[in-house]
């Protein structure tokens, strides 16, 4: 079981990634375009909000099934095991809860560009906090 989930949350990390990216890059052009937030816009953001939530729970299940999550917890003098123990969890719980507020600011908001302009600030931060703390060594 451990190595089918850490395969798919391997896997999944790329599906994530790109929703989140094309959900980013929408909000954007929404914002300098003006347009109207529509429920295309609404889908988008959405189903990367959708993503990232599935790749926490995968993520936290592979934490805790994981054969080196007890023994790697609190080496903090090896920058491998720190990176997937401590910081690869942390900074993507946070990244995923800034995901979220801004999914449901969002929901208060009536002007389209307010929608479009939170997507993109809470969005691409969720994205960088991700994109910094993926362990890039073991994706390729």
């Amino acid at each position: 079981m451990y190595h089918f989930l850490q395969k798919f949350h391997s896997g999944w990390a790329y599906l994530a990634l790109l929703l989140l990216l094309v959900a980013v890059v929408n909000a954007i052009i929404g914002v300098t375009s003006k347009k109207d937030f529509t429920a295309k816009d609404r889908k988008i953001a959405l189903f990367a909000l959708i993503g990232t939530h599935t790749q926490l729970l995968v993520g936290l299940i592979l934490y805790f099934v994981s054969p080196l999550g007890k023994a790697a917890f609190g080496q903090m003098s090896n920058a491998e095991l720190r990176l997937t123990s401590l910081e690869h969890p942390l900074i993507n719980l946070i990244a995923i809860a800034l995901i979220t507020i801004g999914w449901s600011k969002h929901k208060k908001l009536i002007n389209s560009e307010a929608k479009f302009k939170t997507f993109a600030i809470y969005y691409g931060l969720g994205l960088l906090l991700i994109l910094s703390r993926i362990p890039w060594n073991l994706w390729f």
